[in-house]
């Protein structure tokens, strides 16, 4: 991903968690930008284990461009049992590319892998990207669900600033079988027509922003069975550590907020998140 997306890389990290008193499952994160390391390289083992040591026992490691989706395939070979891999061409990387027909035929073939369990992350991005250079962002973002209902894999949404034209596309594309909204940034209104579609709203630290309240009000909600945790690392670490280094291990402090969100239990939360994700992904082994 190009620098203007890694605004909080050389940030220090934020302090763990506390243990979660239920194992979950990290559903959207970019490892390589933390460890900066081979796939199957200490770094990332470090990165792992620390996510472990805190409850998160498996991660989903999410595409973005081509070099970094053949990087996610390998880390999910590397670590079997606990990492599963998306492929895809970012909606603000797609309409950068010169050779797109090509790159999408690439990230179609990656598709196939056993380990590559979605497609993502793609979608609509009004906010970084141009007018000028939306039409061929949809193009993209319609090629790629295409590829998720050929070879029956998870749709992984990013959606900002889009949500209309989201939805749209979708209706008009026929959305696949199993579709998230990753780091969920719509109101509660978009929230209900989300889940009465089938679709999966998944929760970053953004939740826990002190501007979000229409976040948290979508949180509101979402049934549990709809619903996903994420960290989108090394991005969005939530509060009270906002602006530092994200990292999978950062799960607890999102999810206990979403907790207090609901009135429910921090473990009955863990459960649904991670039954989910299981759902969503199949088995990590």
């Amino acid at each position: 991903m190009s620098d203007r997306h890694n605004r909080d890389i050389d940030r220090a990290p934020a302090p763990l968690p506390e243990p979660l008193p239920s194992p979950t499952i990290d559903s959207h994160c970019h490892i390589e930008l933390i460890a900066k390391s081979a796939p199957n390289a200490p770094e990332v083992k470090a990165v792992l284990d620390e996510a472990a040591s805190v409850g998160i026992e498996q991660v989903v490691q999410i595409g973005y461009d081509l070099e970094q989706s053949r990087w996610s395939v390998a880390v999910a070979e590397a670590w079997m049992g606990r990492a599963l891999a998306a492929v895809a061409l970012h909606p603000n990387e797609a309409p950068m590319v010169d050779d797109l027909d090509e790159q999408l035929r690439e990230i179609e073939t990656l598709a196939h892998h056993p380990r590559v369990r979605g497609i993502g992350e793609t979608g609509l991005d009004y906010f970084r990207t141009p007018e000028e250079l939306r039409t061929k962002q949809e193009f993209s973002f319609r090629s790629h669900i295409a590829i998720a209902k050929e070879l029956d894999k998870t749709l992984i949404i990013h959606d900002r600033d889009a949500h209309e034209d989201i939805l749209r596309v979708l209706n008009e594309e026929g959305a696949p079988e199993k579709v998230i909204f990753h780091c969920y940034s719509g109101d509660a209104s978009m929230a209900k027509k989300c889940v009465s579609a089938g679709y999966f709203l998944s929760f970053s630290g953004t939740v826990t922003f002190k501007n979000a309240p229409q976040l948290r009000e979508a949180l509101a909600v979402t049934p549990l069975e709809n619903l996903l945790v994420e960290t989108d690392a090394p991005f969005l670490a939530p509060a009270p550590y906002r602006g530092s280094l994200n990292s999978p291990a950062q799960i607890g402090r999102t999810i206990r907020f979403m907790a207090e969100v609901l009135d429910r239990p921090v473990e009955e939360l863990c459960r649904a998140t991670r039954n989910n994700a299981l759902a969503l992904f199949g088995d990590f082994a």
